[in-house]
């Protein structure tokens, strides 16, 4: 890749391959040409692009790549940011930051290219608290799995599940059962206690940012009319209005649903379908979140007989195969999304209203 610099007056489109210290920018005219195509320091990065006329940038959307989209936008340029994985098929060989600053100034000018939209800083802060959340969540989880890994070296066992956990939590703070036996000695509790204590100190995180995200929800009429639907709950429905902020990328209900990842995977050719299992592609917290809610929804449907739940009913009856609980839970958090995207572009609320006869 040559490192020419020609007049930048002339650019047009840059791709910026951004990194920690050292920039790779690849701008060409309007005809295509390369005008110039060299590294940049970080230092220097906003200086050089406020020496080129107002121009479009396109930057993989990866870290810090909503930073510097906010910085020069600022400058006067029109930022696209691209999915790294629509970047790669204009990848050539031998690939480096040069090759690929040139594949994201040929990707951004593609007329069907999709975009990410730019998040502003109180957005990332939204979503920032659910990441937050999520790895404190992780290590609660370790803390936990660590105290019945220890107390089973004693002889003391409880059942899966988190409540059997907390119990044996209970259990190491008290030291003896309902009959007043010692169980677990001195010297393991004591050993012990700073597991407990990070449990108690982790919990008490966690309770503050779920009444945190109560707050949001409570202020965002979209998210109070997407807890209308089954499985979806707070963290679920704030977590939403914080990632998708613009429905318009979306042409259907079924591309939204893609997005997350929820859709079979195509594998079609000759006029033959052939679909496998879901992609799990776009936003995995979010996908997560919906086939959690789907799992909760199938376990608590009786009582109920909204189309909904009735279709899920008749999903399970019809399903024979061994895992027929958790593929009918991916395949209701796929028609939940798909339930999601259209209360957020038509407005209204989930029908709960038994259907007829």
């Amino acid at each position: 890749m040559g490192k020419s610099i020609k007049n930048l007056s002339s650019v047009t489109i840059v791709g910026l391959d951004i990194a920690k210290n050292v920039f790779q920018v690849h701008g060409v005219d309007a005809g295509g040409a390369l005008v110039v195509a060299k590294a940049v320091r970080r230092g220097q990065l906003l200086s050089f692009f406020a020496s080129l006329p107002p121009c479009v940038v396109g930057i993989e959307a990866c870290s810090s790549a909503h930073h510097w989209a906010r910085s020069l936008i600022a400058l006067g340029h029109q930022v696209k940011l691209i999915p790294p994985a629509y970047v790669k098929p204009y990848v050539r060989r031998n690939k480096n930051d040069a090759v690929d600053a040139a594949a994201i100034c040929e990707a951004v000018g593609r007329p069907n290219m999709r975009f990410v939209p730019v998040r502003s800083v109180e957005n990332q802060a939204q979503l920032m608290r659910h990441r937050a959340r999520e790895l404190l969540s992780g290590h609660r989880t370790r803390m936990l799995n660590a105290l019945r890994g220890h107390l089973g070296e004693i002889g003391v066992v409880a059942s899966q599940g988190v409540q059997n956990a907390y119990a044996l939590k209970r259990l190491l703070a008290d030291g003896c059962d309902d009959n007043g036996e010692v169980i677990v000695p001195d010297c393991v509790r004591q050993a012990l206690a700073p597991l407990v204590h990070q449990i108690d100190a982790i919990d008490a995180e966690i309770a503050a940012i779920d009444e945190e995200i109560k707050t949001l929800v409570k202020a965002d009429e979209i998210a109070r009319r997407l807890m209308t639907i089954p499985g979806v709950g707070p963290l679920t429905a704030q977590a939403i209005v914080a990632t998708v902020r613009e429905t318009s990328a979306f042409a259907s209900g079924r591309e939204f649903a893609a997005f997350l990842g929820l859709t079979p995977r195509q594998s079609s050719t000759g006029g033959k379908e052939r679909l496998g299992r879901i992609t799990k592609m776009g936003d995995r917290y979010l996908r997560k979140l919906l086939v959690v809610g789907a799992c909760a929804t199938l376990c608590h449907r009786k009582g109920h007989n909204d189309a909904l739940r009735m279709w899920a009913d008749r999903l399970l009856a019809r399903k024979a195969v061994k895992y027929k609980f958790k593929l009918t839970a991916v395949a209701l958090a796929n028609k939940v999304a798909r339930i999601v995207f259209a209360l957020m572009t038509r407005g209204g609320e989930y029908n709960e209203l038994p259907i007829a006869a």
